[in-house]
């Protein structure tokens, strides 16, 4: 049974304080749970990290972004996620191949059959089970952004009709299939969120293998 869970969304939706609450959630209860983010992970997968990210990186074509991301996923998932979910681990996502989708697909304007290729080829079999998708208005995000009042990376400098792409993405994403994706308004306070990720998880983790 895969016990493995992601938390999607767009920067500054609260994924890492998500993550954060998950983790200390389990680990009350007793759960051995690891945390992975996407790029990285990995030294092969941190550097692609940092090449992707990096805002000298500026001339990177879309298809070479799209590529260097399955990449570092290919890595990830056959460095830590693939032998974590083997030992019995819970596994939970600071991004997966939704953001792919998501940013390369809706805010790149990719072809999305194209995408879902290249995706099966670094993900195989090895998907989430369960997907919470963070979402914010575009207006949130870049407030949130300014406020904490660091150095932009390359993505986060693309304009807003880009995050409204990306965006708009991600909520068809969450729409596919709800048994398998909650759609949650990251706007909601902490606690709200932290609540229904945490039961969701908790309920998935103690059904039958049979039920799924």
């Amino acid at each position: 049974m895969s016990q493995f869970f992601c938390i999607e969304g767009m920067d500054g939706s609260g994924k890492s304080t998500q993550i954060n609450l998950l983790l200390e959630e389990l680990g009350r209860r007793g759960v051995q749970a690891m945390r992975i983010r996407e790029p990285g992970g990995t030294e092969i997968s941190e550097k692609i990290r940092s090449l992707i990210l990096s805002p000298s990186s500026g001339k990177m074509s879309s298809v070479t972004e799209l590529m260097l991301y399955n990449a570092a996923r290919a890595q990830l998932i056959h460095e830590v996620i693939a032998p974590a979910l083997a030992a019995g681990k819970v596994v939970v996502a600071d991004r997966f191949a939704w953001s792919t989708i998501a940013y390369q697909g809706y805010g790149r304007n990719l072809d999305l059959g194209m995408i879902d290729a290249l995706i099966n080829i670094a993900v195989g079999d090895c998907w989430p089970r369960h997907t919470f998708v963070l979402d914010i208005p575009v207006d949130v995000f870049q407030a949130r952004a300014a406020k904490e009042g660091r150095e932009l990376d390359r993505m986060e400098q693309e304009k807003n009709e880009f995050f409204e792409r990306v965006r708009t993405g991600y909520q068809a994403i969450a729409s596919r299939d709800p048994a398998r994706f909650t759609l949650i308004d990251g706007t909601r306070s902490q606690m709200a969120i932290q609540k229904e990720i945490a039961d969701k998880v908790l309920f998935e983790l103690e059904r039958p293998e049979d039920s799924l």
